[in-house]
């Protein structure tokens, strides 16, 4: 993903500084998230946060935890979990708690499984709300302590992540209110954070970070408390947030974005699980920006735009949601680098690799406020706007963001091609920056057969397939724009860089492409992942197209849950590693989308059952950033890694994009007609209906049915101008 966590086996002193470690709370704890705009939740089943010691959980908002624990307690003792969940739509968390056993100071016992609490936590845009409904089931009147202790470390999510700092800002003393507490933090960026907990009704405060009430219940008596935790940046006004309207807003967003939204539903219960998590999960991490809609990466390390991850999650989404490719796309043209700034790895025309608010960023601590540090973000935003068009007809968009889309591709000719061959390299200016600058980007994931690490310079394969379509996208582009020499320009450039790329990186002993060249032009002859990418972008021949396929969907490189990042038999696999044989969904999602490209259906059925198996395993369905790339055992499940991000929103994306995939679906805007080429269903799917599939302002729904390996489709409402194709 990025910044990240791999570590190289072979040079501890290597290591990033920031390297995500691991340790045995974090290993052995699953979280329960809650997102909404700058701000995220991670939670336990409790909903509470490090009540059993450190753990990168709490409250979060832009990129500082204003919240470090909350601990509800009955009697100074932890009540008992009785169930917890995530409603629908990730709207709240819902946990039921009881007493345990308990025997008061003066001798009164309190049975276990006599006092219900049922906990509900919903998170606003700057505020976590949660609401503690007390019930007492037994038949005598019960009186217990109910207390929350709570505290704010104002820790930046680097810190929070493991990266030390020699200095941080001051912490400020508490200023009790009449309903509750604010904790305030002065940075070191001069900004002043404030963490406001109010409480209904108002608790006794023995405790500086403790708030307490004497509970006493008739029988069947009942009591709630309301507790809402404000996060305050800057020298904003205080003021109670109103959990109601929280609400209401939470609503309204979900239903504008389901009525705006291709909806699915399958013959296979399993799979509609595992969609209905990947969508609702995709729609928290989905933010509202001022240039429109944007895919944040994931929670708990990646809550941010990220170029790379934005661009892949709308790609894999476009075909049922291209208002996400639209909001995508303008945010990251608002956003590309118009000057020299090494520090950044900015050059002009280079597309966004991420920002960062958090106070070690706006210091200059880490250099990812504004980075630039990523050789393929810059390609798949032309590419991402080529498919947008030929998604919808939308020139007006393209028109718009034009002379960003030209400023891409001069910085693909320009600063891309360091040394003018025609291929897209990477070597980092900043001397904090990532060291690796694909999606690989792990310190120890580009290297030689012999495990050696390839030096900078680094030419990727997939890259030079992301620029060969970005090339033909653009020339398509160019030619809608009326610009026929800048077409032929183009098209002319993505042929020349066919035939290098084939010259150079094609491996025939491997029958696959090579990961990348080093410094010297020396092939990294190693067997990856990578090399289904390149039949995404559609730069293989067809015949040697085929032959990676083959090898990827081999024992050494198919784990049977997915395709590991590099095989078995490298010198540099681990399973457990960040990139080194472990498997990543969108990985998987988009080699997918290569296999469709080339017509080969099988490897890419295969690639489908095998995340849906996978998904099965998976708490809550939910497909996770990576998981370890071990050989699938009778009676396993997949073998989790354990600091991956849950969610990651192009995970999330990857069962729209294999769908779309097997489906065959494309489109043509002049001719008003959705094609469906190929169409396939994997023999566990009897059917597919789409419902409310659009094209501009018409609209069809659609079924799709099985019959042995073919598929049939049905026309089954049909609005407005829009014609239905089927392409054998």
């Amino acid at each position: 993903m990025t910044e990240t966590s791999a570590m190289p086996s072979d040079s501890p002193e290597a290591v990033s500084p920031f390297y995500i470690p691991a340790t045995a709370a974090v290993a052995t704890q699953r979280p329960r998230v809650l997102k909404q705009g700058e701000a995220f939740a991670v939670l336990d089943d409790f909903g509470n946060a490090q009540a059993m010691g450190p753990a990168a959980q709490g409250l979060f908002f832009e990129d500082t935890r204003y919240l470090a624990q909350l601990l509800l307690t009955i009697d100074g003792v932890r009540p008992l979990l009785l169930s917890s969940f995530v409603t629908e739509g990730n709207g709240a968390l819902s946990a039921d708690l009881t007493n345990p056993d308990l025997v008061s100071e003066d001798g009164r016992k309190l049975p276990r499984d006599t006092v219900h609490i049922l906990s509900t936590t919903l998170l606003g845009n700057d505020a976590l709300f949660q609401s503690l409904a007390i019930r007492n089931f037994g038949h005598e009147e019960v009186r217990f302590r109910l207390d929350v202790n709570f505290a704010a470390d104002f820790v930046d999510i680097f810190e929070v992540r493991g990266t030390p700092r020699a200095r941080r800002g001051e912490m400020l003393p508490d200023e009790r209110t009449t309903d509750g507490v604010v904790l305030g933090y002065q940075g070191r960026d001069d900004i002043l954070r404030r963490t406001c907990l109010t409480f209904d009704p108002p608790p006794e405060m023995a405790n500086p970070r403790r708030a307490g009430w004497t509970v006493t219940l008739s029988p069947g008596g009942t009591r709630t408390i309301e507790i809402a935790i404000q996060c305050v940046r800057g020298n904003n006004p205080v003021a109670r947030p109103d959990r109601g309207a929280c609400l209401v807003a939470a609503a309204g967003r979900r239903a504008s974005r389901q009525a705006d939204t291709t909806q699915l539903f399958t013959s296979n219960e399993s799979f509609n699980d595992w969609a209905s998590r990947s969508r609702a999960d995709l729609e928290m991490l989905v933010t509202d920006t001022p240039q429109g809609l944007y895919p944040y990466a994931g929670i708990p390390w990646f809550s941010t735009a990220f170029g790379r991850d934005g661009i892949i999650t709308a790609l894999q989404c476009l075909w049922m949601d291209p208002t996400l490719a639209a909001g995508t796309l303008r945010f990251l043209a608002a956003n590309q680098a118009t000057e020299l700034d090494p520090r950044a790895d900015a050059e002009p025309g280079k597309i966004l690799h991420e920002t960062r608010h958090g106070e070690m960023a706006i210091l200059g601590e880490v250099p990812f406020a504004r980075y630039y540090g990523g050789v393929d973000s810059t390609p798949l935003f032309v590419v991402l706007a080529s498919a947008y068009y030929r998604r919808t007809g939308d020139m007006a968009l393209i028109r718009s963001i034009w002379p960003q889309i030209e400023a891409a591709l001069e910085w693909m000719a320009k600063y891309g091609d360091l040394d003018g061959d025609g291929f897209l390299e990477y070597d980092r200016k900043s001397v904090n920056g990532l060291i690796n600058q694909g999606w690989k980007d792990s310190s120890d994931s580009i290297f030689h057969a012999d495990g050696r690490l390839a030096d900078a310079p680094i030419a990727l394969a997939e890259v030079q397939a992301y620029a060969y379509a970005a090339y033909l996208g653009a020339a398509e582009l160019a030619t809608r724009m009326g610009q026929a020499d800048r077409a032929t320009a183009l098209t002319e450039a993505a042929e020349r860089l066919r035939e290098n790329f084939e010259q150079a990186f094609w491996l025939e002993a491997l029958g696959t492409y090579a990961l990348a060249l080093d410094g010297r032009k020396q092939p990294c002859r190693v067997a990856a992942s990578n090399a289904g990418h390149v039949l995404m972008g559609g730069l293989a021949s067809p015949e040697r197209a085929a032959r990676v396929a083959d090898r990827l969907v081999s024992p050494a490189s198919f784990s049977l849950w997915g395709i590991r990042t590099v095989e078995s038999t490298e010198a540099r696999y681990n399973p457990m590693s960040y990139h080194n044989g472990s498997v990543w969904p969108h990985d998987n999602a988009l080699i997918g989308l290569g296999f469709a490209r080339y017509g080969l259906r099988e490897p890419l059925l295969k690639v489908m059952s095998a995340l849906f198996d996978a998904s099965m395993f998976m708490a809550d369905r939910r497909l996770p950033e990576l998981f370890c790339g071990f050989e699938r055992r009778p009676g396993s499940s997949p073998t989790g890694y354990p600091v991956a991000c849950i969610p990651q929103a192009w995970s999330s994306a990857s069962v729209f994009g294999l769908l779309g995939a097997v489906l065959g679906i494309s489109f043509d805007p002049a001719a008003r007609q959705i094609r469906f080429t190929r169409p396939a269903l994997p023999d566990w799917m009897d059917d597919c209906r789409i419902t409310d599939l659009r094209l501009g302002d018409a609209s069809v729904d659609l079924q799709l049915r099985r019959h042995g390996s073919d598929v049939a489709l049905h026309v089954l409402k049909r609005t407005g101008d829009v014609e239905i194709a089927i392409i054998n």
